[in-house]
């Protein structure tokens, strides 16, 4: 399902901060070579996530999902002068590809990448985060969001992707595993009176969820 008209989504974002020159080069390569391309952020998204790290001025930021690094960059760039940014990723061959990113980009020592499965990862980490974006398998969202609550600190933001999974969260019956996780990870969010949240319809929909 299509959920924003193409001549919108160009308008947006001949509207928004152009996309630097190496994002743009990322996601070139990403379309030219990725087995799944439509996963990167992209230009607009990666502007928001750039700019609501600016604002927030994280020192520990967690990233589920890292694909090639591109949104991971965006993050990064925004952290305070001291912060740091965990990624987790699953795919070997992405891995690489974003450590590479990271070195174009000169954040190599403020990113670390740790391969392997989330749901064992997580719990290794002692952080208390500031910020955390989800974008990882929909499946699990729901199990990424309760080990990651509890360690979110008060007033930090945790940002899930694809909470409208390609518009399939709109359908009855809901079809498919990855658009039933998704909306039972929307109802889990929508339930939990401990944050706040609003979900805008940014590119595949982007859940924004305040600890109280």
């Amino acid at each position: 399902m299509e959920l924003l008209h193409p001549a919108a989504e160009a308008y947006v974002s001949r509207y928004s901060t152009a996309e630097d020159p190496l994002l743009a080069q990322i996601a070139r390569e990403a379309a030219a070579a990725h087995a799944q391309p439509h996963m990167l952020s992209g230009h607009v998204q990666g502007r928001f996530l750039e700019l609501i790290s600016q604002l927030l001025q994280p020192r520990r930021v967690l990233e589920i999902g890292t694909m090639v690094g591109y949104s991971t960059i965006c993050l990064a760039r925004g952290m305070a002068t001291d912060g740091k940014l965990y990624t987790i990723e699953k795919r070997p061959g992405d891995a690489i590809q974003a450590r590479h990113n990271f070195e174009r980009a000169g954040l190599q020592h403020r990113i670390e990448l740790l391969e392997g499965d989330a749901l064992e990862l997580l719990p290794q980490l002692e952080e208390t985060w500031d910020l955390v974006f989800l974008d990882a398998d929909k499946v699990n969202y729901a199990a990424y969001y309760r080990l990651v609550i509890p360690r979110l600190r008060k007033g930090g933001l945790l940002l899930a992707d694809n909470v409208l999974f390609h518009g399939q969260v709109l359908e009855t019956p809901l079809k498919g595993k990855n658009a039933q996780a998704i909306q039972s990870f929307n109802d889990l969010v929508a339930a939990d009176p401990e944050v706040e949240k609003v979900m805008l319809t940014l590119r595949d929909g982007l859940f924004l969820i305040r600890k109280k």
